[in-house]
Protein backbone atom coordinates (compact mmCIF):
# COMPACT_ATOMS: atom_id res chain seq x y z
CA UNK A 1 0.00 0.00 0.00
CA UNK A 2 1.25 3.44 -0.92
CA UNK A 3 1.53 6.27 1.44
CA UNK A 4 0.59 9.75 1.20
CA UNK A 5 3.84 11.71 1.12
CA UNK A 6 4.85 8.07 -1.73
CA UNK A 7 2.21 9.19 -3.71
CA UNK A 8 3.19 13.04 -3.91
CA UNK A 9 6.31 11.99 -4.47
CA UNK A 10 5.53 9.57 -7.27
CA UNK A 11 2.81 12.56 -8.65
CA UNK A 12 5.42 15.20 -8.62
CA UNK A 13 8.57 12.96 -10.34
CA UNK A 14 5.64 12.02 -12.76
CA UNK A 15 4.47 15.51 -13.87
CA UNK A 16 7.81 17.80 -13.20
CA UNK A 17 10.52 14.44 -13.92
CA UNK A 18 14.25 15.99 -14.93
CA UNK A 19 13.11 19.94 -13.72
CA UNK A 20 13.42 18.71 -10.05
CA UNK A 21 17.48 18.31 -9.49
CA UNK A 22 16.53 17.27 -5.75
CA UNK A 23 13.78 15.25 -3.64
CA UNK A 24 14.23 14.61 -0.39
CA UNK A 25 11.53 13.09 2.61
CA UNK A 26 12.40 13.97 6.07
CA UNK A 27 9.82 13.70 9.47
CA UNK A 28 7.09 13.20 7.33
CA UNK A 29 7.46 16.33 4.98
CA UNK A 30 8.97 16.45 1.21
CA UNK A 31 11.39 19.09 0.13
CA UNK A 32 12.33 19.39 -4.11
CA UNK A 33 14.98 21.53 -5.64
CA UNK A 34 14.77 23.38 -8.71
CA UNK A 35 17.09 25.85 -10.82
CA UNK A 36 16.23 29.47 -10.98
CA UNK A 37 15.60 29.16 -14.30
CA UNK A 38 12.86 26.10 -13.74
CA UNK A 39 11.33 28.11 -10.68
CA UNK A 40 8.61 29.59 -12.77
CA UNK A 41 7.80 26.60 -14.65
CA UNK A 42 7.93 24.06 -12.17
CA UNK A 43 5.60 26.90 -9.82
CA UNK A 44 2.84 27.08 -13.00
CA UNK A 45 2.91 23.36 -12.41
CA UNK A 46 3.16 23.23 -8.80
CA UNK A 47 -0.47 25.21 -8.91
CA UNK A 48 -2.18 24.14 -11.81
CA UNK A 49 -1.93 20.10 -11.76
CA UNK A 50 -4.97 18.35 -11.01
CA UNK A 51 -2.65 16.13 -9.07
CA UNK A 52 -0.87 18.58 -6.91
CA UNK A 53 -3.29 21.41 -6.96
CA UNK A 54 -0.92 23.68 -4.22
CA UNK A 55 -3.00 26.76 -4.34
CA UNK A 56 -1.59 28.64 -1.44
CA UNK A 57 2.07 29.73 -0.86
CA UNK A 58 2.13 29.82 2.95
CA UNK A 59 5.54 30.98 3.15
CA UNK A 60 9.12 32.01 1.74
CA UNK A 61 11.69 32.77 3.06
CA UNK A 62 15.92 33.84 2.42
CA UNK A 63 18.47 31.50 3.78
CA UNK A 64 22.32 32.59 3.96
CA UNK A 65 24.40 28.73 3.82
CA UNK A 66 27.40 30.67 4.23
CA UNK A 67 28.39 28.96 7.81
CA UNK A 68 26.31 25.61 7.27
CA UNK A 69 27.99 22.70 8.32
CA UNK A 70 30.32 24.48 10.50
CA UNK A 71 32.18 25.59 7.43
CA UNK A 72 32.01 22.59 5.06
CA UNK A 73 28.86 23.75 3.17
CA UNK A 74 30.55 23.53 -0.49
CA UNK A 75 27.29 24.76 -2.30
CA UNK A 76 25.95 28.30 -3.82
CA UNK A 77 25.42 30.85 -0.42
CA UNK A 78 21.60 32.13 -0.63
CA UNK A 79 18.76 30.01 -1.32
CA UNK A 80 15.20 30.69 -1.17
CA UNK A 81 12.57 28.56 0.57
CA UNK A 82 8.95 28.25 -0.43
CA UNK A 83 6.18 26.40 1.35
CA UNK A 84 3.34 25.38 -0.07
CA UNK A 85 -0.68 23.92 0.46
CA UNK A 86 -2.93 22.05 -1.70
CA UNK A 87 -6.07 22.84 0.32
CA UNK A 88 -8.28 20.57 -2.01
CA UNK A 89 -5.80 17.41 -1.94
CA UNK A 90 -4.61 18.31 2.03
CA UNK A 91 -0.89 18.02 1.79
CA UNK A 92 2.16 20.66 1.59
CA UNK A 93 5.62 21.06 -0.23
CA UNK A 94 8.81 22.34 0.53
CA UNK A 95 11.13 24.37 -2.65
CA UNK A 96 14.46 25.27 -2.31
CA UNK A 97 15.57 27.19 -4.99
CA UNK A 98 19.59 28.48 -4.71
CA UNK A 99 20.69 31.68 -5.96
CA UNK A 100 23.45 31.31 -8.94
CA UNK A 101 25.17 34.13 -7.97
CA UNK A 102 26.68 34.84 -4.51
CA UNK A 103 27.44 38.41 -4.86
CA UNK A 104 24.19 39.08 -6.66
CA UNK A 105 21.62 36.73 -5.71
CA UNK A 106 18.59 36.38 -8.03
CA UNK A 107 15.71 34.59 -8.26
CA UNK A 108 12.45 34.99 -10.55
CA UNK A 109 9.35 36.70 -8.56
CA UNK A 110 6.34 34.17 -7.65
CA UNK A 111 4.25 37.43 -7.70
CA UNK A 112 2.20 36.60 -11.19
CA UNK A 113 1.29 32.87 -9.66
CA UNK A 114 0.77 33.35 -5.93
CA UNK A 115 0.24 37.15 -5.06
CA UNK A 116 1.01 36.19 -1.58
CA UNK A 117 4.62 36.19 -2.78
CA UNK A 118 4.75 39.93 -3.25
CA UNK A 119 5.52 41.24 0.58
CA UNK A 120 7.56 37.59 1.64
CA UNK A 121 9.42 38.50 -1.49
CA UNK A 122 9.74 41.90 -0.19
CA UNK A 123 11.04 40.62 3.89
CA UNK A 124 14.01 38.25 1.57
CA UNK A 125 15.35 41.13 -0.24
CA UNK A 126 15.22 43.24 3.04
CA UNK A 127 16.46 40.81 5.54
CA UNK A 128 19.22 38.97 3.19
CA UNK A 129 19.42 40.94 -0.12
CA UNK A 130 17.73 38.67 -2.06
CA UNK A 131 16.61 40.48 -5.74
CA UNK A 132 13.81 39.06 -7.21
CA UNK A 133 13.34 39.50 -11.13
CA UNK A 134 10.00 41.11 -12.36
CA UNK A 135 8.84 42.07 -8.81
CA UNK A 136 6.49 44.92 -9.17
CA UNK A 137 7.40 47.20 -6.39
CA UNK A 138 10.88 45.54 -4.72
CA UNK A 139 11.93 47.53 -1.99
CA UNK A 140 12.41 47.50 2.15
CA UNK A 141 9.73 45.99 4.04
CA UNK A 142 11.06 45.87 8.14
CA UNK A 143 14.19 48.29 7.75
CA UNK A 144 14.65 52.25 7.59
CA UNK A 145 15.09 53.68 3.83
CA UNK A 146 18.35 54.35 4.98
CA UNK A 147 19.58 51.09 6.41
CA UNK A 148 22.63 49.85 5.44
CA UNK A 149 23.11 46.52 4.38
CA UNK A 150 20.68 43.35 5.11
CA UNK A 151 21.09 42.26 8.74
CA UNK A 152 20.18 38.55 8.52
CA UNK A 153 23.39 38.00 6.07
CA UNK A 154 25.47 35.98 8.62
CA UNK A 155 28.51 38.39 8.18
CA UNK A 156 26.41 41.23 9.01
CA UNK A 157 27.85 42.83 12.21
CA UNK A 158 25.90 42.35 15.36
CA UNK A 159 26.01 45.61 16.12
CA UNK A 160 25.16 46.66 13.05
CA UNK A 161 26.77 49.56 10.87
CA UNK A 162 25.27 52.90 11.54
CA UNK A 163 22.96 54.09 14.03
CA UNK A 164 19.63 56.93 13.93
CA UNK A 165 19.26 59.50 16.46
CA UNK A 166 17.88 62.71 16.94
CA UNK A 167 19.96 65.58 16.91
CA UNK A 168 18.65 68.42 19.05
CA UNK A 169 21.02 70.66 17.85
CA UNK A 170 20.07 70.15 13.98
CA UNK A 171 16.08 69.48 14.90
CA UNK A 172 16.47 66.32 12.68
CA UNK A 173 17.14 62.67 12.70
CA UNK A 174 20.68 61.77 11.93
CA UNK A 175 22.73 58.98 10.77
CA UNK A 176 26.07 58.00 12.50
CA UNK A 177 28.18 55.23 12.51
CA UNK A 178 27.58 52.70 15.22
CA UNK A 179 29.07 54.01 18.81
CA UNK A 180 28.80 50.95 20.47
CA UNK A 181 31.92 49.71 22.62
CA UNK A 182 32.46 45.99 21.58
CA UNK A 183 32.41 44.01 24.69
CA UNK A 184 32.82 40.28 26.15
CA UNK A 185 29.11 40.12 27.12
CA UNK A 186 30.07 36.13 28.29
CA UNK A 187 29.37 35.61 32.25
CA UNK A 188 32.05 34.89 34.34
CA UNK A 189 31.26 32.36 36.82
CA UNK A 190 32.53 32.97 40.56
CA UNK A 191 32.76 29.82 42.81
CA UNK A 192 32.95 29.82 46.51
CA UNK A 193 35.44 26.97 47.08
CA UNK A 194 34.52 27.28 50.29
CA UNK A 195 31.05 26.79 49.86
CA UNK A 196 29.62 24.18 52.26
CA UNK A 197 26.14 22.77 52.88
CA UNK A 198 25.31 22.94 56.24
Amino acid sequence: MTTRLEKLTENLQAVLGTKLTRTTTHVGEITVECKPADLLDVCTVLRDDTALKFEQLIDLCGVDYIDHGEGTWEGQRFAVVYHFLSISLNHRLRLKVFAKDDDFPVIPTLVDIWSAANWFEREAFDLYGLMFEGHPDLRRLLTDYGFIGHPFRKDFPMIGNVEMRYDPEQQRVIYQPVSIELRNVVPRMIRDEGFHNG
